[in-house]
């Protein structure tokens, strides 16, 4: 989790509109009544539930929009729905392992990896009162296909299910899908709940009210419940007062509003509007840290950040050309000036601890990219032919991180004796954009993706050439790398052989050799990951950033409480 508007038909938790305080995009009122409703009344327990903890204010960077988990596509509304469902399992704290959620144990695998079991816990309930069941999962996992949202790609591998008895779900994969064990992370909700309030409402329908329907009025098995949403002002969700797990959350009720503007997060954090903030600029990190009444939690997020190229048409098509463009600046100079302390410098597709979990060559791919040398960069582009009345187009989406990169390299252009400009593109029209591989629309672009902690997040949705991911409509490889290089084909087609493999030594083989040819031809330029960073104030106790979930609220480690 790509923060975002929604994206039709664009995996879930991928392309990031962006992870940070630059990624918002409307702004929304704050509840009146701020932290000081729900605190402790003075006997050790709290005025919203007889376990205290009280009432946390969530500034969210951006409005969620919806919170069926088998259609939405945006991290504001996945922050909401993650306390509502959960999967058969989910990550450790640290985010470096996987634990049991609904399930009982260890999942068995065999059949060279196309067969899972899991069993599912005895006690475990929708907030309904309904069991949680083998035929749940099984709906679960298939609605997204079925019903061609765009989550598809995400449980595409899943052939078919079966409920082997009321709390065993057998799963057979196409192929020996390698990364399935993140998969079985996938939300599970209550078959019949969703079909009946799902009805009420077309799919393409916007609801005017009440309505009870599925997408706007959730209902899972996790630890909070649906109360409340009025849109663009707040979501509210209460304590699950009946959760089967064997313990509850310690906060009655937890409130989600979108406060857009940065500064404005910042001072309703100073103020107690608000108990924490999501996504702390590089310009307000000091601010924050110096308030002396809060802090900043925040460690690398599962993401990757990267300048990339029409591949497709244009002057880019020739590795050349990428090579001198990667000479018109310094990749490490502009992440310095203008991410940090925000983000972390990263130098592949994959996230520095997935690399080091993989045990990648980081050092030699660290060396690959050039640091600015605008003679080399003006003598490649003179021995390629490019025109010297050819005008370079940037486009980027609506972030100024992301901008700044891209204002960098047109610098770099220009020094260099070509005109360059940089366009920053609202949301639906940069995704429209991004992704036809024409040279009119552009030579280059700035984007940010989302993933689970396994190389396949980040080499197939980028590079692959499918139609899951080549389609102009709805596809992720705006590159179109492989077009005109017989490398990138053959690296797409590794990146695909990795994904159907169960053999972890053969995967790791497989993404170093693709990953090394694309960071070589320079299909991209790897930017920096930004931290998962929360302003918190120092009242709230046990509140942690997590590297794939984004926050925990309640888990085995952590149960928020308010102590004001």
């Amino acid at each position: 989790m790509t923060d975002e508007t929604r994206y039709s038909s664009i995996d879930r938790r991928k392309v990031l509109q962006g992870m940070g305080a630059a990624t918002v995009v409307g702004l929304a009122g704050c509840q009146e009544n701020g932290s000081g409703d729900g605190t402790d009344t003075g006997d050790g327990t709290a005025d919203g539930g007889d376990q205290g903890g009280g009432k946390l204010m969530f500034a969210q960077a951006k409005d969620p929009i919806e919170f069926d988990p088998i259609v939405l596509n945006d991290v504001p509304s996945s922050e909401v729905a993650d306390l509502i469902f959960e999967g058969l399992y989910t990550y450790e704290d640290g985010g470096s392992g996987h634990v049991p959620e609904l399930a009982t144990g260890e999942p068995e695998k065999s059949r060279n990896g196309t067969r899972w079991v899991a069993e599912i816990e005895e006690d475990a309930t929708f907030q309904n009162g309904d069991p949680v069941t083998a035929t749940d999962v099984k709906y679960s996992f298939l609605a997204p296909v079925e019903e061609s949202t765009g989550n598809a790609s995400e449980v595409e591998m899943v052939d078919s299910i079966t409920a082997v008895d009321e709390k065993t779900a057998q799963f057979d994969l196409k192929y020996p899908y390698g990364p399935f064990r993140h998969t079985l992370h996938w939300s599970i909700v209550p078959k019949d709940v969703r079909e009946e309030t799902r009805q009420t409402f077309g799919e393409n329908e916007t609801p005017s009210g009440d309505e009870d329907i599925f997408r706007f009025s959730p209902v899972g098995s996790g630890p909070f419940e649906w109360d409340e949403w009025a849109q663009g002002r707040y979501v509210r969700l209460t304590r699950n007062d009946d959760y089967w797990g064997e313990e509850s959350p310690n906060l009655a009720e937890v409130e989600f509003a979108p406060v857009v503007e940065p500064t404005t997060r910042v001072t309703s954090l100073k103020n107690e509007e608000n108990d924490i903030v999501k996504s702390i600029p590089p310009e307000l990190w000091s601010t924050v840290e110096d308030l002396g009444s809060a802090r900043i939690e925040s460690l690398p997020a599962t993401g990757y950040f990267y300048l990339a190229f029409n591949c497709s048409e244009g002057p880019t098509t020739d590795p050349q050309v990428r090579e001198a463009i990667d000479y018109t600046f310094s990749m490490d100079r502009a992440v310095e000036e203008f991410v940090n302390p925000t983000g972390v410098r990263q130098y592949s597709p994959l996230p520095r601890a997935v690399a080091e979990a993989w045990d990648m060559p980081i050092d030699d791919w660290k060396d690959i990219p050039h640091d600015k040398d605008i003679d080399q960069a003006k003598e490649l582009l003179d021995d390629a032919g490019v025109p010297d009345d050819y005008t370079w187009n940037i486009i980027v989406p609506d972030d100024d991180k992301r901008e700044n990169i891209g204002v960098t390299v047109a610098n770099g252009l220009k020094e260099a004796g070509w005109d360059a400009s940089t366009q920053r593109l609202g949301w639906d029209t940069f995704l429209g954009q991004y992704r036809t591989g024409k040279e009119d629309d552009y030579n280059m672009y700035t984007l940010g993706w989302a993933g689970t902690p396994d190389p396949d997040s980040f080499t197939y949705y980028m590079f692959a050439r499918d139609e899951t991911v080549m389609n102009p409509d709805t596809g992720t490889n705006g590159s179109y790398w492989g077009d005109n290089s017989e490398a990138g084909r053959q690296a797409a087609e590794k990146f695909v052989q990795a994904r159907q493999s169960a053999d972890r030594e053969e995967r790791r083989q497989l993404y170093i050799e693709g990953i090394t040819t694309a960071l070589e031809e320079r299909a991209h330029i790897p930017s920096y990951n930004l931290k998962e960073s929360y302003g918190v104030n120092d009242y709230v106790e046990s509140f942690a950033a997590h590297p794939v979930s984004q926050f925990t609220l309640f888990s085995e480690e952590y149960n928020t409480r308010l102590s004001k």
